[in-house]
């Protein structure tokens, strides 16, 4: 059972099981618990991808470099001038576990394989207050690594306010060594008035120090 569990949160989260990186059912490699199922802890540290601020650029494993099509729309008026903020979702705002746990916050059904799964998400201390102040200053971003069908109605509910101007899944990232990570580049933002808030060392060995503003797992806090 525990290695089922193992295989859907990396299905759900980004994490790779095994050598695929695609979705898979495989057993993840041993290792940490969390190390399995959370892509915020692989050990993969991924090479800084070059970055241009006036165009978003994919920048593919071999080196490649090509202008895609920005992930964000245009800003909108209210958020004119407003520097943008984007917020990782997993081990930053919540964590979610398929053990069932007392105080969850929330319960998602999420269907893999045919199978529904109740998955339990137990919010970070005062993320309340957070969003909300966080959406009046700034323009707010969701950015996550983990699959639509879960992400999407965990964001439903924690973000009471609207402070997310937009939500960017899995299919937005880069695979790169291992990981699905976030190229600030494709945004279609000024990378000098963005900021990413992240738990995931992969994510922020990726960026200049100005763009970065690291965060601690939220494992510890929420149990």
């Amino acid at each position: 059972y525990l290695h089922r569990g193992k295989a859907h949160f990396a299905q759900i989260h980004g994490v790779k099981s095994g050598s695929s990186p695609s979705l898979s059912s495989k057993k993840p490699r041993s290792g940490g618990l969390f190390s399995s199922l959370l892509c915020c802890l692989c050990r993969d540290q991924p090479e800084p991808a070059p970055v241009n601020n006036n165009a978003p650029l994919l920048v593919e494993e071999n080196g490649t470099v090509s202008k895609v099509k920005p992930l964000l729309p245009p800003v909108k008026s209210k958020d004119s001038g407003k520097i943008c903020v984007v917020i990782d979702l997993d081990e930053t705002l919540v964590h979610s576990s398929f053990k069932p746990v007392n105080n969850a916050d929330f319960i998602i059904p999420v269907e893999i394989d045919g199978t529904v799964h109740q998955v339990y998400v137990l919010k970070r201390p005062h993320v309340d207050e957070f969003l909300k102040r966080m959406g009046e200053l700034f323009e707010c971003v969701l950015f996550t690594a983990s699959l639509a069908k879960y992400a999407d109605p965990v964001s439903d509910l924690l973000d009471k306010w609207g402070a997310f101007r937009c939500r960017l899944f899995r299919e937005s990232c880069v695979f790169h060594r291992g990981n699905y990570v976030k190229d600030l580049s494709r945004l279609g933002r000024d990378l000098n008035k963005v900021i990413i808030v992240d738990n995931s060392p992969a994510e922020l060995s990726c960026l200049s120090f100005k763009l970065r503003c690291g965060i601690r797992s939220c494992w510890n806090i929420c149990h």
